[in-house]
This record gives structure tokens, sequence and C-alpha cells, in this order.
């Protein structure tokens, strides 16, 4: 199985894409076709050693991260991610991998895969870790304006992609709102639940913001506005918290004392929260296997990626996808009853 890697996309590239792609090879998690300059990614392989099988398709031009994504993606045909994403739709490669500007892999995704069967707006699926193990979050981004019927194929997307990728058995789907009751929200999330109410899925209900960790839904649905938030916060907030643990240890000397004992607990703790362990999140509802990584992500991250990219190939994603049914119309407002 061959993976194309965007190899001059993300904060750290193409030094850090190159040495996670490397990684890849040589543990033999799928065959790798670097895209980018030639150059300098033969200048960052030479050290490392990399496996002969691994291959370079070469391109000068890259979308910057604050580049507005249609315009770059029209100017800038032999874009890297534009190459990568080109040689999934060609059959080169089983999967795309990028850590650069996610409006230009979107715009690529679309462009080049298309969307897929009857879904009308694909979204960004990714994990979120909580008390009972790696749950599934979308949108994330993809979408910051939704309509009811786009929140229900959200659903419908991240339950098989609980069901198939993360091996979670009649998955639970909530909907992300500001309460647990049914006529609670705005127009988007009361038709929303409306819809997810009346469909086959396993729909447990609204589900709280401080609902979440504790682990009780396995998918977790809201718009891209919402989620980016969410994400967004989730991250500075673990980052946060091991700032303020380590300041208070420096400050007491019986802290730093105890700190010996607790130390190995706090780098489990640390590592089940890090963003780099699950390495990217798919971009649900296009014909093919697009893997959106966080743009810091290290060398691990894009292993981590790329082994999330080849298990959703092996888990026929795609063709799964492209069963769904869609929804037709929005979801009738539930409205509330006088108690």
């Amino acid at each position: 199985m061959q993976i194309a890697i965007d190899a001059m996309g993300g904060d750290h590239a193409p030094g850090e894409i190159v040495r996670g792609a490397v990684a890849a090879a040589r543990e033999k998690i799928a065959g790798i076709i670097l895209v980018g300059d030639k150059r300098r990614l033969e200048a960052e392989l030479k050290p490392l050693h990399p496996p002969a099988s691994l291959e370079i398709v070469h391109t000068e031009q890259v979308v910057e991260m604050d580049e507005q994504p249609a315009l770059a993606l029209r100017r800038k045909r032999e874009a890297s991610i534009i190459v990568a994403t080109r040689l999934v739709k060609e059959g080169r490669a089983a999967a795309v991998v990028s850590a650069g500007s996610t409006g230009a892999q979107m715009a690529a995704a679309l462009l080049i895969l298309g969307r897929s069967g009857k879904i009308q707006r694909p979204a960004i699926a990714t994990i979120i870790p909580t008390l009972k193990g790696p749950k599934l979050l979308l949108d994330a981004g993809a979408n910051v304006d939704c309509r009811p019927e786009h929140l229900y194929e959200f659903a419908l997307m991240g339950n098989l992609y609980a069901a198939r990728v993360m091996g979670i058995r009649e998955p639970r789907v909530g909907l992300l709102n500001i309460g647990t009751e049914a006529c609670k929200g705005n127009e988007q999330t009361l038709g929303a639940y409306n819809l997810l109410k009346g469909s086959p899925l396993n729909f447990t209900g609204n589900i709280e913001g401080r609902d979440i960790l504790a682990g009780d839904t396995d998918v977790i649905v809201c718009d891209g506005f919402v989620g980016n938030v969410l994400l967004k916060f989730g991250e500075g907030m673990a980052q946060a918290l091991f700032t303020m643990i380590g300041r208070e240890i420096k400050n007491s000397f019986r802290a730093r004392l105890g700190a010996a004992l607790v130390l190995p607990a706090l780098r489990g703790l640390k590592k089940q929260v890090d963003y780099t362990e699950y390495g990217g999140a798919p971009l649900l509802g296009v014909q093919g296997i697009s893997i959106i990584c966080h743009g810091s992500s290290n060398a691990r991250a894009i292993k981590n990626a790329i082994k999330v990219a080849v298990r959703c190939v092996e888990q026929g994603l795609v063709a799964g996808l492209g069963q769904l049914p869609g929804a037709n119309g929005e979801g009738e407002v539930v409205k509330c009853q006088p108690s």
C-alpha cells in the first residue's frame, strides 16, 4: 500500500514530515511517496538512510498557511497538496497525508476526489481522549455554517468510522448542545435532534460540553465552528494544566520529593492527551482517504497519521461512506412542552 505524503506542508516541514515518513517506511506500515522539492527532500533523507522503496515526486510549489485556499489552488496547480491528492485519484497512492493548510487540503480533496455518494458536506473527524478511551468528534472545522441535515450526515459518517476504524460496536451518537433536554438549542440543533431521533443510529440524545470527557458518548456531533473551538480549547487546557502542575512542583520542596513517585503516572497521562498519539483526522465524505494533521505535527504524529490512513483503507471506509443514504430536507423544530 502506497501513501502519498505532502512533505512541504506543516510548521516543521520538510524535516519532521520526512522523519515520520521514513519511520513508517522502516516499520513497513506502508510504502511512502514523498511529494515536494526533490533537492530539499534528498538533503533531509541522506542522513536517515531511508528504505530503497521510498519514492519522491518532485514539485516546487507549496500552499502557505496564510494563503486563501481556493485562490492558491488556482494559481499553484502543481502545489504539493494538489499533486499528492492527484496521486490518490490516479490510483498511485491509497491515501494522502498532510500537515499543511487544512483549507487547501479540503479544497484539493473536493476538487480532485469529489464528494462521496449522497453526502453534501465532508467533515473532519478527530479523536477526543476521554475517561473511557478515545471517542470521535465531528465536525472539527470543515463547515462553520451547517443545516440540520448536515449534522445528520456527520452522525452517519461518524457512526461508520467509529464502527469500522475504531472498532466500537454499536457506537453511541450524541448531539453537542447547551442542554440535554430535547427542546434545548438553536434551530440547527433542534432540527438535527429530530432527524437523529428518527434515524436507525444508536442516538442517545443531546450531550453537554462538560459530559464529553466522561466518555459515555462514542460519536459527538456538532458544526465545525463549535467543534474547532472545543478542540483547540481542549489542547490549550491540557497544556496549561501540565504547566501549572510543573510550576506547583517547583514551588514546593515536599512536592518535589513526591514528584518522583508520581512522575510515571504523569507521563502516562500526558501520553493519553497528546495529539501526536492519534496522528491525524480523516476528512470524511470525499471519494478517497485524506488525513489532515495538526500544523505542528512532529515525526511521531506523521507516522501515526500514516497508520490511521492505512487502517481507513484496510477497513474499506470510502466504499462504506459511498453507501450512506444522506439526508433530505431539514428536521422539524422540536417544540418545548409546558411543564
